[in-house]
């Protein structure tokens, strides 16, 4: 059976971007059939505060939720979870579910998301070796971090460190394990990624630097520790695993729209399809400030792009070009990042303030002094004032930026 219109619009992904993608399609006064379909059981919410504040206790499981339940009904919203699609028949203009049964769609968005990368090693079945991506992953840590009294943890990306902060403030003995010589190291460069090494030593984690992983161990199909290729072991009562995402492109794969990186886009979020949009994790766009397709795996273009896409998708004309931006809170520092440079894609770091102390901005500076990227840790009110010399594209004086006494704002000409 098909259910569905030639005015419905079908949102596949009842995620943070899919409920804010609804939400903007009604705000822009469409009034047709919306569908937001997900496969999981749960109410579309936020993903950072899994790694923050939620897991942390000092966030309640309501406030992570992007809408209350009711909200959906009161916006005419067709909510459907733990429902699973199958395929885009994109010849009939309709979405395919597990059931056999079939929805029609004028337009469809898919915000798919990610999922973490799976360890490829002995062991990594165990119990007791987990990853964080849902809010029952969340809770999974959550009783890990309450019952453990030391953990491994592989990958010192964001997750990984995010997570060993927060087994930290709980006490827990946290041994972090990373294949680069530094934190962050491809995403931030070696001045930036120190800060973060010195911060999780600062407050007692084991921190081992170019090592690989070779086995986790296991007891009566429990872990009982890792052993790296040098054969140094590492007890532990459990395993996180942050060693990255892969975009959910496999619906996309399918139904023959180009893949790269993601599923590409324009910068109105269309794919190869005219009928067809993504946005969040899984879309490769095309970006008018930098020119390029970038895909950001980051809570603002999963909360900002569904704007933008849910505009075009109900025909006006609509551009996304927000300076891509994410933040974290590990211990007690506080970062905000905006801009976009490629690992080794920039000239010169310049910093501004106390970087010892961690409060400081740093200046991520390319093309002739032209600020491709700030990052303010524990300096606040200063964002906006870095986004706004990203967009610029000016050059800057180097050392006007290092001077805290002139203001980042009057920096721009």
């Amino acid at each position: 059976m098909t259910f569905g219109s030639d005015t419905a619009r079908v949102i596949v992904g009842a995620s943070l971007g899919g409920a804010k993608a609804a939400e903007a399609m009604r705000a822009a006064g469409f009034d047709g059939p919306i569908t937001l379909i997900g496969a999981e059981n749960e109410t579309p919410y936020e993903r950072p505060p899994l790694s923050k504040g939620y897991l942390q206790g000092k966030a309640e499981r309501e406030t992570i939720y992007v809408h209350s339940r009711p909200w959906y009904n009161e916006s005419e919203i067709d909510l459907r979870l733990g429902v699973t699609v199958t395929a885009i028949d994109r010849a009939a203009h309709e979405i395919q579910l597990a059931d056999g049964s079939r929805v029609g769609y004028a337009k469809l968005l898919l915000t798919t998301g990610s999922s973490p990368r799976r360890l490829p090693i002995p062991g990594a079945d165990a119990d007791g070796v987990l990853y964080l991506r849902s809010v029952e992953d969340s809770d999974k840590l959550k009783e890990t971090i309450a019952a453990a009294d030391r953990i491994a943890v592989i990958g010192a990306g964001w997750i990984g460190l995010e997570t060993a902060a927060a087994a930290r403030e709980a006490g827990v003995e946290v041994t972090v394990l990373e294949a680069a010589e530094l934190p962050l190291l491809r995403v931030l460069g070696r001045q930036v990624a120190q800060v973060f090494y010195d911060l999780h030593s600062d407050h007692g984690v084991d921190l081992r630097m170019s090592v690989q992983v070779a086995e986790i161990t296991q007891e009566n199909g429990r872990v009982s520790g890792v052993r790296l290729a040098d054969g140094s072991y590492i007890p532990a009562d459990a395993v996180i695993v942050g060693v990255g995402i892969t975009p959910n492109t496999q619906l996309a794969e399918q139904a023959g729209l180009e893949i790269e990186n993601g599923i590409k886009v324009d910068a109105s979020l269309r794919t190869s399809d005219p009928d067809i949009y993504a946005a969040g994790d899984v879309a490769n766009a095309y970006h008018p400030l930098l020119g390029k397709h970038i895909r950001v795996e980051h809570w603002a273009n999963a909360l900002n792009q569904p704007q933008t896409a849910a505009k075009a998708m109900i025909g006006q004309e609509a551009t996304y070009d927000r300076v891509p931006y994410f933040f974290t809170d590990q211990y007690d520092l506080g970062m905000e990042y905006s801009g976009y440079v490629e690992p080794g894609g920039y000239d010169e770091v310049v910093f501004r303030g106390d970087v010892p102390g961690r409060e400081f901005v740093a200046f991520w500076l390319g093309d002739g002094g032209r600020v491709l990227a700030g990052m303010n840790v524990n300096v606040w009110d200063v964002n906006d004032a870095i986004q706004a010399h990203v967009r610029s594209q000016e050059a800057v004086d180097p050392a006007a930026l290092r001077d805290p006494d002139k203001p980042l704002d009057s920096l721009i000409g």
